[in-house]
C-alpha cells in the first residue's frame, strides 16, 4: 500500500505573488502561462496536487511538475516551458535576407521580362543564381517553398 506523501514546500516571495496573481487573471497571456500561475497559486493555498488539479481541470502530474520546477528552478521560471532539442535551421540568415533582397527587386532589373517577380520565376531564379551567390541552399527548392518564405515578408511585389 502507498504511503502518504509530504507536501512540497513551495516557498515565493511577495512580488513572486503579485505577479503570478496578475497573470492568473490576465486575458492576454497564453493560456499555459495563465494556467500553470493559476496552479502555483492554488498550490500556495491548499499543497495537494491532487485537490489543486480537480479545482483546476488538470491532472495531478501536471500540478506536481509544475510545482517541483518552481522549487527547482524558481515560480517565474517554471511559468515558461523549457528549449527544446530543434533541428538545426538549413536556411541560414544570410541566405533569408538575400533571397527577401531579391524579392523586393524588380525582376527586369535581373533581365527577365516581367515587371515584377511571380513565385515561380523568383523560385528558378534562386535555384539558378543561388550557388553563384553564395546560398546553394536554394538549389533544393521549389515554388511552393518560395512562396511561404516571401509571403513573410508582407511586399507587394509578388504574385
Amino acid at each position: 500500500m502507498a504511503g502518504w506523501r509530504q507536501a512540497v514546500e513551495l516557498a515565493m516571495t511577495d512580488e513572486e505573488i503579485e505577479t503570478l496573481t496578475a497573470l492568473s487573471r490576465s486575458r492576454t497571456e497564453p493560456a499555459r502561462r495563465v494556467s500553470r500561475a493559476a496552479m502555483l497559486l492554488a498550490y500556495r493555498e491548499n499543497p495537494s496536487f491532487f485537490a489543486v488539479g480537480q479545482r483546476l481541470g488538470a491532472h495531478h502530474q501536471t500540478v506536481q511538475r509544475c510545482v517541483e520546477r518552481a522549487v527547482a528552478e524558481g515560480a517565474l521560471v517554471a511559468l515558461d516551458e523549457r528549449p527544446r532539442p530543434g533541428k538545426e535551421p538549413v536556411i541560414t540568415p544570410e541566405a533569408k535576407a538575400w533571397l527577401v533582397s531579391l524579392a523586393c527587386d524588380k525582376a527586369k532589373d535581373h533581365g527577365y521580362p516581367h515587371e515584377l517577380w511571380t513565385t515561380r520565376l523568383l523560385a528558378r531564379h534562386a535555384r539558378e543564381q543561388g550557388p553563384a551567390a553564395g546560398m546553394g541552399v536554394w538549389l533544393t527548392w521549389s515554388r511552393e517553398r518560395c512562396a511561404r518564405s516571401s509571403a513573410k515578408r508582407k511586399s507587394g511585389r509578388t504574385r
